[in-house]
């Protein structure tokens, strides 16, 4: 029909522009944010570009249900303003009739909503993490580049390499400073090499001199050595799960329902159901005057995003603390907004008016007398 594939062709090309410009900006902020994280230390500045996408594929939820929300307000304002809405009215077609075009429409956004809501988004978070992870646990001589003073990987020690090395587990000339047990200590050698054992990660240092100094000043021990092992880094093997939240997988927050676990699933699961009530949403919102412009229409339907995804964050942290059920606030929520939406369609779909009515009873009984 004429009536479904126009809405729908419009409503491609206004999807296909909003999300190239939202992706265009994710990726920018993202990009921005990652060479900060690399600047810092806690991204490998050569994998800051493959961070950056699979941030932006976290993202990819909330970016389509925005588009979708963007793309159809949009659209049905764009045609109340050139007075097509009208012509569709004249015609017989209800407001009610713009809803199995919309669906149609938005059934392949909202899978692929769904699909990165429960399965990417948990994926691209422990890449993330994996790599940050990685990176944060490589060796301490790995961290320091020859000519330059760098901080261990726990903050309490410097150290300081001569020249360049053949590996990354090698160092010449090493100079450490460090604060050990209320003692400042200044270790040199003339090597360094990185070795592990019975899963801890130490430092063999050869060929060098240890200065023990009290931070107060009681006395100054110094010592020689040939072979010295200072243990750097972490724990090669770390023991229980310490995955974040939201990089587990749906499968496993689900075989583990705890109050956290509850909150991951209510938020990604709710993505589906904002998605749905989005489309609900921008049928709603879409009325505009064509006097007026869109303009005000569009930043009203911002806000009105705004707002329920702030709720929808708002709701999955009071799940996670126990304050409310899992149930209870998919409920509330995504229930609330869909009634709400359900009923402000049947009220213009029937154009329905308080006002209107009143009027109408007084013209009757002015009629009458």
């Amino acid at each position: 029909m004429l009536f479904h594939s126009s809405l729908r062709k419009e409503l491609s090309r206004s999807f296909g522009a909003t999300l190239v410009v939202l992706v265009t900006i994710v990726m920018t902020m993202m990009l921005i944010r990652t060479l900060g994280l690399a600047s810092k230390g806690s991204v490998n500045p050569s994998e800051v570009f493959l961070v950056m996408a699979y941030t932006v594929l976290g993202y990819m939820p909330t970016v389509l249900s925005l588009c979708l929300f963007i793309s159809i307000v949009g659209t049905l304002s764009r045609m109340y303003r050139d007075s097509e809405m009208v012509i569709w009215f004249a015609s017989g077609r209800g407001l009610g009739d713009f809803a199995v075009p919309l669906l149609r429409f938005a059934w392949p956004v909202l899978l692929l909503i769904a699909a990165f809501a429960l399965v990417g988004w948990p994926w691209a978070n422990s890449q993330t993490l994996g790599m940050r992870a990685q990176y944060e646990q490589r060796s301490d001589i790995e961290r320091v580049a020859p000519g330059e003073f760098r901080e261990s990987a726990g903050r309490y020690r410097v150290f300081f390499i001569d020249k360049d090395t053949p590996d990354s587990a090698t160092a010449n000339n090493v100079f450490i400073s460090s604060v050990e047990r209320n003692t400042h200590i200044i270790t040199s050698a003339k090597t360094g090499r990185i070795e592990d054992h019975e899963g801890a990660r130490f430092l063999m240092l050869r060929n060098g001199q240890r200065v023990e100094r009290p931070l107060a000043p009681t006395g100054l021990k110094i010592s020689e050595f040939e072979t010295y092992g200072a243990r750097v880094g972490s724990n090669i093997d770390t023991a229980g799960d310490t995955t974040p939240v939201r990089a587990r997988t749906t499968l496993t927050l689900l075989r583990d329902l705890n109050n956290v676990s509850r909150g991951e699933l209510a938020w990604r699961i709710g993505m589906l159901f904002a998605g749905m009530n989005f489309v609900l949403l921008g049928l709603t919102l879409s009325s505009v005057n064509p006097r007026v412009g869109r303009s005000g229409n569009l930043l009203f339907a911002l806000f009105a995003f705004v707002i329920y995804y702030n709720l929808l964050n708002l709701g999955q942290n009071w799940v996670g603390g126990g304050r409310v059920g899992m149930l209870s606030f998919m409920l509330a929520l995504h229930g609330g907004v869909f009634v709400l939406g359900l009923l402000w369609l049947v009220k213009r779909h029937h154009n329905w008016s308080p006002f209107r009515r009143r009027r109408g009873l007084a013209s009757k009984a002015s009629g009458h007398s």
